[in-house]
């Protein structure tokens, strides 16, 4: 009996010490092939973009679409920018940063009301604004337009901020609720224990956490600010109050049949767009998972 429960023990020793063995991976070759065909979709058209912009207005209609151009210049960015590029760019931004800071602004004490105190009033308002995700922006412009003509507003860069900064709410505060709802109730019981009043508690305990979130408002409400052409196009008429997106078709417009100086507008407008999600593209995907997890 001694010797078979030593061989057992053994041979129990000798399965143990045996390495597992690396499981086989299965390669995705479908899966890989679609990516290589959606990067194409992506990179292609702006490969486009770039070399066309370097060709001249004859070359552009001899030159092979996809080749390098045979006489490349920069006269396209020049004539761009000496028609009031500047001017463009300058209400754009303008209009971008105000509006982004209303957004995250509000979303923010919205979000901490709502997810501090999910009942009555709060829960409420949150419904309504995730209503708002359900309503296009195209069915409100005419009540939008009335309003604005209403307060005295029209034509003004404050005319495109404000409706702007409204339709940026709803995901803004969607976004920031579900971060601050995992932050530990703890943090905030002992900061109520210390003395802090409610809005010290917001300041010193939930502003600082929720930093990822509130860049990732900041950078997707930017973005879509920027891109944003219905209300410059219905509550803006001035040539001084046109924003880039707008500034595009007036470009178009000027340059007739010159398509490399119009592509060359449309790769500087979009430059800014590029470097912003470049340097937050981190805080943007950790903050667009943040608070989905549960």
């Amino acid at each position: 009996m001694a010797d078979t429960r030593t061989k057992k023990s053994s041979t129990i020793k000798v399965i143990r010490s045996q390495p597992a063995r690396p499981s086989k991976k299965r390669l995705n070759v479908a899966g890989g092939v679609l990516s290589f065909v959606w990067l194409a979709v992506v990179a292609v058209p702006l490969y486009w973009l770039v070399i066309t912009s370097f060709r001249t207005q004859a070359t552009f209609f001899t030159d092979k679409p996809l080749a390098l151009p045979s006489d490349p210049t920069l006269d396209n960015y020049q004539l761009v920018l000496e028609n009031d590029f500047w001017r463009y760019l300058a209400n754009s931004a303008i209009v971008t940063i105000v509006a982004t800071v209303l957004i995250v602004a509000c979303a923010f004490l919205a979000a901490y009301a709502i997810a501090r105190n999910g009942r009555g009033v709060s829960k409420a308002t949150f419904s309504v604004l995730l209503l708002g995700l359900a309503i296009p922006l195209q069915a409100t412009i005419i009540p939008v337009y009335l309003l604005i003509v209403e307060m005295g507003l029209y034509d003004t860069l404050i005319a495109v901020i404000l409706p702007s900064a409204a339709f940026g709410l709803p995901i803004a505060v969607l976004i920031l609720v579900n971060f601050l709802r995992d932050i530990p109730p703890s943090l905030f019981e002992a900061a109520r224990l210390d003395g802090a009043s409610e809005w010290r508690a917001m300041l010193t305990v939930a502003l600082p956490l929720a930093r990822p979130a509130l860049a990732t408002v900041a950078i997707y409400s930017g973005l879509n600010v920027w891109n944003g052409f219905l209300f410059p196009l219905i509550l803006t008429q001035s040539e001084d109050k046109r924003v880039l997106p707008l500034a595009l078709t007036t470009y178009q417009g000027l340059f007739t049949i010159n398509v490399p100086a119009v592509v060359a507008a449309v790769v500087l407008s979009s430059l800014p767009v590029i470097a912003l999600y470049i340097l937050g593209r981190r805080q943007l995907l950790a903050g667009m998972t943040a608070g989905f997890g549960k």
